[in-house]
């Protein structure tokens, strides 16, 4: 079977994001040649989205259908962001996708010309670009950097959304209770691969994964030596702090990596019980759950917005509940995230989320606490909401909170509050 473009295949995907907003990484899942490269394409295009319709509405006069568009700002993305492309393969190559396609002759001539002209250009792009706003410079919808500048301030917010721009770290935590971390160090260095320490370590160890390896081909991923897992994941953990022999819910659990941080903590002692509602997620919290050798784990699919219908009348001593969100803490890793915020989802998202607090906060025992989390940097998410939370619910109170903010954390972003049930 003839391998595809790989320019053609990111173009494609792309197109399908610029057309309907389809989640470029459900379709980069399945890709099958060329990975790496139409991952880096797809996401920096997407990434880099206003920077390119401020090169096209500046090279252009009349604006492309969507195939065209998402051709064309593959191979600028390439000449302009990829050192390790060749220029002449990004230019003839990308060209190459545009044809076959109806209207493609003069199509095909307009991103040759473009391409050449950004190829000759790059200098004087690159500094012209410098001169422009910061939602276009830094590739952000104004949207969100005005309510960050009014939140964090205009510098704090130019150093997050940098920091957004940077492809993420592959980050492994540890499975402490399966390997120690000097062995765990030591199997990696007689593989080659050399770990380094993540600053933000604490409890758990977290260590910075080299790029250019598979993270299932790593020593010791079938004998679930580790998670992959960022270590903000560790913010809300810590606030719960699970004990052995307590009654533990992750009552989003999926896809695992904090029901395995609990699990350690527990040691194996006590009930843990890890829920979640879609069937895909299920899936790979089990597979997660198997890989870890943490049997011991309850899965239960269920709505946290309505727990008493999967879990009846079971109280827990301590509860973890990630709520959904805008994700605007993890825009490195969540690419498309940025270009769906707006304050209509906002505005229904903390709906859902008051609604998941109060619907898991009656599991609680006597003296039971939850533990409310997010990888959101709105406080209409994160403190507006528990505030508001503890404020109409008489009976509960708001016992310490904790942020991670990129880039002073090195991490991604994150924020927890424990809530106590008097």
């Amino acid at each position: 079977m003839e391998k595809k473009n790989s320019r053609l295949v990111a173009a494609e995907i792309i197109n399908q994001w610029l057309v309907d907003r389809y989640f470029p990484d459900r379709q980069l899942a399945k890709v099958e040649h060329d990975n790496a490269f139409i991952m880096e394409v797809v996401n920096g295009v997407v990434r880099n989205r206003n920077i390119l319709e401020w090169l096209e509405r500046g090279m252009i006069q009349k604006e492309p259908e969507p195939f065209f568009k998402a051709v064309l700002y593959v191979g600028l993305y390439q000449l302009l962001f990829m050192n390790n492309v060749e220029e002449y393969a990004a230019i003839n190559e990308t060209v190459e996708a545009a044809k076959n396609r109806p209207g493609g002759p003069g199509n095909v001539k307009m991103i040759n010309a473009v391409l050449r002209r950004a190829q000759r250009e790059s200098d004087q792009i690159f500094e012209e670009l410098k001169r422009q706003p910061d939602d276009i410079r830094l590739s952000h919808p104004d949207f969100m950097l005005q309510r960050w500048s009014r939140q964090y301030g205009e510098v704090e917010t130019r150093k997050l959304a940098e920091w957004n721009n940077h492809p993420p770290e592959t980050i492994l935590r540890v499975e402490q209770g399966t390997i120690s971390s000097a062995d765990f160090l030591s199997k990696m260095a007689d593989a080659g691969i050399e770990l380094t320490l993540h600053p933000f370590s604490d409890r758990e160890n977290f260590y910075i994964l080299p790029r250019g390896f598979s993270v299932s081909k790593l020593p010791g991923y079938a004998e679930g030596w580790f998670t992959v897992q960022d270590p903000a994941t560790s913010v809300s953990v810590d606030l719960l702090r699970p004990f052995a022999g307590e009654s533990v819910l992750d009552a989003c659990a999926a896809p695992g990596g904090k029901t395995a941080m609990i699990a350690s903590r527990m040691k194996g002692e006590g009930e843990l019980v890890a829920m979640d509602l879609h069937d895909d997620r299920i899936a790979v919290l089990k597979e997660n759950m198997d890989r870890l050798s943490l049997n011991w784990v309850e899965i239960v699919q269920g709505d946290a917005r309505d727990p008493k219908k999967t879990l009846g009348d079971r109280k827990f001593d301590a509860i973890l509940l990630d709520v959904p969100c805008l994700n605007t803490g993890v825009l490195r890793r969540r690419i498309d995230a940025r270009w769906r915020m707006n304050s209509n989802r906002l505005k229904a998202i903390t709906e859902i989320q008051y609604s998941l607090l109060s619907a898991c906060a009656e599991l609680l025992k006597e003296n039971g606490r939850i533990v409310y989390s997010t990888c959101s940097l709105e406080a209409e998410e994160n403190e507006d909401l528990v505030a508001r939370w503890v404020r109409e619910h008489p009976g509960f109170n708001k016992a310490k909170a904790k942020k991670a903010f990129p880039p002073k954390s090195e991490t991604d972003g994150a924020y927890a509050a424990v809530i106590r049930k008097d």
